[in-house]
């Protein structure tokens, strides 16, 4: 198996409660500056562990929870979507979600970017499926030495992800570091593109 991959194998480390302490939703919530919003997307959700916990806290009416595997995907059909109708499972390829265009008000990927073989086309992606001024945010294992986490050769640094988003066309990218093993990155899509005409 490709060791960048995440084995499903091993999902149940995906539903650790510890996960909440080391990647706080508040902590997030508060450098994202977000008013009333009504749709989310994870993209890499797993099992849906953060979906159901931004759900709960943050009430948007829909989050799509998307991933790659069909795994993952059967998974959060059989043990998510009945008591979260709002949280919809969308399989996805790995750089393509099959939603419309500026459908999400945040579009989010936690420890998710070390995984991807061209992690700026996931970014270009949500940039496509945000609306303007919605926000992304990245979260992943900060690259140093650790118990916890993927092997440090594969982690990726924020500088980079800050590159990728603002490549993208992202404005007000910021880097926070404050959290113990992780690192976040928030970006938010401009009002204004060049495309549009009004």
């Amino acid at each position: 198996m490709n060791e960048k991959k995440f084995d499903p194998k091993k999902l149940q480390k995906l539903n650790d409660p510890q996960r909440l302490m080391d990647i706080p939703p508040d902590y997030i919530w508060e450098k994202l500056h977000i008013e009333k919003p009504s749709v989310f997307v994870e993209i890499g959700a797993g099992t849906a562990f953060f979906s159901v916990a931004f759900l709960q806290k943050f009430e948007p009416s829909t989050l799509y929870a998307c991933d790659l595997s069909e795994v993952m995907i059967n998974w959060i059909k059989e043990n998510v979507s009945s008591k979260y109708p709002n949280i919809i499972p969308v399989k996805t390829e790995e750089h393509t979600v099959p939603l419309d265009d500026e459908i999400a008000d945040l579009v989010f990927m936690i420890n998710l970017h070390h995984e991807l073989e061209d992690p700026s086309l996931s970014i270009e992606e949500a940039y496509r499926i945000l609306k303007p001024g919605g926000k992304i945010f990245v979260v992943d294992w900060k690259k140093k030495d650790m118990p916890e986490g993927p092997p440090t050769k594969i982690r990726c640094l924020p500088e980079k992800v800050k590159e990728q988003m603002v490549n993208a066309g992202f404005k007000d990218v910021n880097i926070y570091n404050e959290l113990q093993k992780h690192f976040l990155v928030v970006g938010k899509r401009a009002i204004f593109t060049h495309n549009k005409t009004n």
